[in-house]
């Protein structure tokens, strides 16, 4: 079915073909009922859209003048002429389907991470595997290791390792105990589990995606918007100019009726507006599913649009700019001190916290190879870090204000305010001798921020980025990215505020981001970019999805959305010069009936073919 519209239109070719032989050999009668088969085969698709939207919109469109046209060249006896009408508007509409459908293939492709199955436990504790979409609310399910969390839910039995990459990029599994939600998509990667199920399968956020798909498949844009409304205008109009043309040109230049008549088919065929139709849409749903099959989901052709027209470019910091995951850059002990014993005494302590902070050092210490230890009894201070006990004596892990600002201070000559000014949050080890160790840690940038910052920067986008970090902190990633400008300590409700500065000032801006917070900033903006790994608010908020979580993929989209608006300028401007310069050779009576079909569709799968050059790969 895929295929139809095409295979009609070749077997309408082909019956086209064998009734031209026949006609050159006599054999009239089967040569026009050949014709006409390949006008039923070869119309059938296009007639009823035509006669269907005619009827829904009570509007004539570019499809009935088609008709029109082919029955009107039938009616005076130019029977292959209508049929190769016939035939190569239905060429013509075959491509525009096959691009409709390459754009549903494509990001369709990246929407299959949630399972279709799931393990069912029925009342008598039995497994069976059924259909995620017959699952009811409540359902108690279960998930072996390995495989892909089914549906939204939360544990009921069992403690696991979940991989939340799919949700959030984060690589580093999260543990699950009983009462923990789940989300489906993200891979049970440890101990077999029961959950009970809380959502349906339809409000998941891969089936969330799923249906935003769906409906920005039907979402025009603005250019595309335009031109349909132009099209019901220019039909009634060119109607009209047939009927004045099948009488006029008899009484005022004399034409013989049969003259007149087959001028008024010719204006017909040459003035239908059909490749100015096709200039737009196949362009827009190439582009579509290059960017879906890139990593970049486009929520319809009007943000596509939209981003030609970007002056400049807002980031959030923390999840877009930078990983969201805090690295040790430094570590120093004092002097006659092992490193590796210092090390290994703070990440033994770390090691038994959740927090960012703690498992970025014990990260580091894995790395090292220093070995942890357990017998340790740990007190967690909130606010301040964390009173341990050894067998040797206590030991504070914390900020300056815990461990003693003053010692703290003036460990290694200062090097506490150096690393801060650097942007990095420090951590200190005190035994009762003194500090111990130094940790700093900071929020490393994606590796493709500074990239993707220098190509939106050559594309001519001025770059600011937002952040509610200290002015130390946002100074020193606002360097290291190569941002043009940045705001420190910006609140949530604060975000929207700049925002609107900007587009004060630069009319058009886009925003990227990836939390909650940055959600009414996306909706705000020109045009919001969701990170893929953002929440399902701000993928809801977006309008448009880097999968990828890649950054560059910005400055690809961009470059894929002026090279749409060029083809698309293309595609306008020759079709109408084409309608114009046939239109003016039938009043001039040069251009017949058979150079008309060809000159009108020929321009119209060429705006289609050039549409279509959206779908290769841009340097």
């Amino acid at each position: 079915m895929t295929h139809i519209e095409l295979i009609a239109a070749i077997i309408a070719g082909i019956l086209i073909f064998l009734a031209w032989l026949m006609g050159g050999n006599e054999a009239e009668t089967l040569s026009i009922t050949f014709y006409i088969i390949a006008f039923l085969i070869g119309g059938y698709a296009k007639a009823k859209e035509g006669i269907e939207e005619t009827v829904k919109n009570k509007e004539l469109n570019v499809e009935m003048l088609m008709v029109f046209a082919a029955v009107g060249s039938a009616l005076i006896g130019y029977w292959a002429e209508g049929a190769i009408l016939i035939f190569i508007f239905a060429i013509s509409g075959a491509l525009e389907t096959y691009t409709l459908n390459k754009s549903h293939k494509e990001i369709s492709a990246l929407m299959e991470l949630q399972p279709e199955e799931a393990w069912l436990i029925q009342q008598d504790g039995s497994e069976k595997k059924v259909a995620t979409n017959t699952l009811p609310v409540g359902a108690t399910l279960l998930v072996k290791p390995g495989e892909r969390i089914p549906v939204d839910g939360k544990i009921s039995k069992g403690t696991t390792s979940i991989d939340m990459s799919a949700i959030n990029g984060e690589s580093i599994p999260v543990t699950k105990d009983v009462r923990d939600e789940l989300f489906a998509g993200t891979v049970n990667l440890s101990g077999a589990i029961q959950m009970e199920m809380t959502k349906p399968s339809s409000e998941t956020l891969f089936q969330k995606i799923i249906t935003l798909v769906q409906s920005a498949q039907s979402e025009k844009s603005p250019s595309q918007q335009f031109i349909e409304r132009f099209e019901g205008t220019y039909v009634k109009v060119v109607i009209v100019s047939v009927l004045i043309m099948m009488v006029l040109p008899h009484f005022v230049f004399g034409w013989d009726w049969m003259t007149t008549i087959y001028r008024a088919i010719v204006l017909l065929v040459v003035a239908s507006p059909c490749a100015l139709v096709a200039s737009i849409m196949p362009a827009t749903l190439a582009a579509v599913s290059n960017g879906a099959k890139r990593g970049i989901l486009f929520k319809g052709g009007v943000h596509l649009e939209h981003l030609d027209s970007l002056k400049a470019m807002a980031f959030d910091k923390t999840g877009t700019l930078t990983t969201g995951k805090p690295v040790v850059t430094d570590f120093l002990v004092r002097d006659g001190d092992s490193q590796d014993e210092a090390l290994a005494l703070l990440a033994s302590i770390e090691s038994q916290s959740n927090h960012p902070l703690a498992i970025a050092i014990t990260n580091f210490a894995a790395k090292q190879n220093v070995p942890l230890t357990r017998n340790l009894q740990i007190k967690d201070v909130p606010g301040h870090g964390i009173q341990a006990f050894t067998d040797s004596g206590e030991l504070l892990v914390g900020n300056p204000r815990f461990v003693g600002k003053e010692i703290a201070e003036s460990f290694h000559h200062g090097v506490a305010a150096t690393l801060a000014e650097e942007g990095k949050t420090v951590i200190f080890l005190k035994d009762d001798k003194g500090i111990m160790a130094v940790a700093a840690l900071k929020d490393t940038l994606r590796p493709d921020a500074v990239q993707a910052i220098l190509n939106l920067k050559q594309a001519g986008l001025f770059t600011v980025m937002l952040t509610g970090d200290n002015e130390k902190t946002a100074a020193a990633i606002a360097k290291e990215a190569g941002v043009d400008a940045y705001v420190a300590e910006c609140l949530p409700e604060n975000k929207v505020e700049h925002l609107k500065q900007l587009m004060g000032k630069h009319k058009t801006v886009g925003m990227v981001g990836d939390g909650i917070n940055d959600a009414p900033a996306l909706a705000t903006a020109t045009s919001g970019i969701a990170m893929g790994d953002g929440t399902d608010v701000a993928l809801e908020t977006a309008d448009i999805v880097l999968m990828q979580n890649d950054l560059t993929r910005i400055s690809y989209a961009l470059r894929l959305s002026r090279k749409m608006q060029r083809i698309v300028k293309q595609n306008v401007f020759f079709s109408i010069t084409v309608i114009a310069i046939l239109i003016i050779s039938n009043f001039m009576q040069v251009v017949d009936l058979p150079l008309g079909v060809i000159g009108h569709e020929g321009s119209t799968i060429l705006v289609i073919l050039n549409g279509l050059r959206m779908l290769n790969r841009l340097e």
